[in-house]
């Protein structure tokens, strides 16, 4: 009866419904559900539905910051409409030395940087990546091809957000107080090895030197791979 709240998630999803709905939904049947039982009267049931939603409070009460992010997406999302993404295009197409590969390895160096003193919330897909690393990369693309066919965009955006991902999870662990260093000591204690934050933290810098040394290494090959699927693109036209 328990998974019931499970089957609620996937019809709400085929159906296309509002997700928070859903979610809502499915919690107060999987409460419902865990009180039912033969003979359990509608007042159980009653009270199971409204412990649901007091856990719910609870957890935002406990967690209001949360609802910053949604402020946050909303500044983004006005600025976009603004036209953030056509400045940031407009500017770095205006860089004559700028090229997608330059752009992305300045954007990783600082990315890996912030991490490592636990700046990890200043990069992101939703706040950095699309709104200006993804439209300043497709800038220094076009100023020096012309229209992108569809094809090398979304190349570009995918290495976009493939250096955001792994600057951040390379550079993270180099930050003593992440949950990341909590989780590496709790899984080695298990297995009998004891170690200290500091020195995760210590030996996570020859890491993320290798990244960056690796991922530059791509980010200077990819300047190339576009190049040639550019001008075969050219070529075919």
């Amino acid at each position: 009866m328990s998974l019931l709240g499970m089957v609620v998630l996937v019809v709400g999803f085929l159906l296309r419904a509002n997700p928070l709905l859903i979610v809502l939904a499915a919690a107060l049947v999987t409460g419902m559900a865990a009180a039912w039982a033969p003979g359990t009267g509608v007042g159980t049931l009653v009270h199971a539905a409204t412990s649901t939603l007091a856990s719910f409070g609870r957890a935002y009460n406990a967690n209001r910051y949360v609802s910053l992010v949604w402020v946050a997406l909303a500044a983004i999302g006005m600025l976009e409409r603004l036209g953030l993404q056509e400045r940031a295009r407009t500017w770095i197409a205006s860089v004559r030395v700028a090229t997608v590969g330059r752009l992305l390895a300045v954007y990783f160096v600082l990315r890996q940087l912030t991490a490592a003193v636990g700046l990890t919330s200043l990069g992101g897909q939703a706040q950095m990546v699309r709104p200006l690393i993804a439209p300043m990369a497709d800038g220094a693309a076009e100023a020096q091809a012309g229209l992108l066919p569809d094809r090398v965009r979304n190349m570009v955006r995918a290495h976009c957000a493939a250096v955001d991902n792994i600057a951040v999870f390379f550079g993270e662990d180099i930050f003593v107080a992440i949950a990341s260093i909590l989780l590496i000591k709790g899984f080695m204690e298990q297995t009998g090895i004891v170690v200290q934050p500091f020195d995760l933290s210590r030996w996570a810098i020859p890491t993320a030197l290798a990244a960056l040394a690796i991922h530059g290494l791509r980010l200077a090959r990819l300047d190339r791979t576009l190049r040639r699927m550019l001008e075969r693109a050219e070529g075919s036209s």
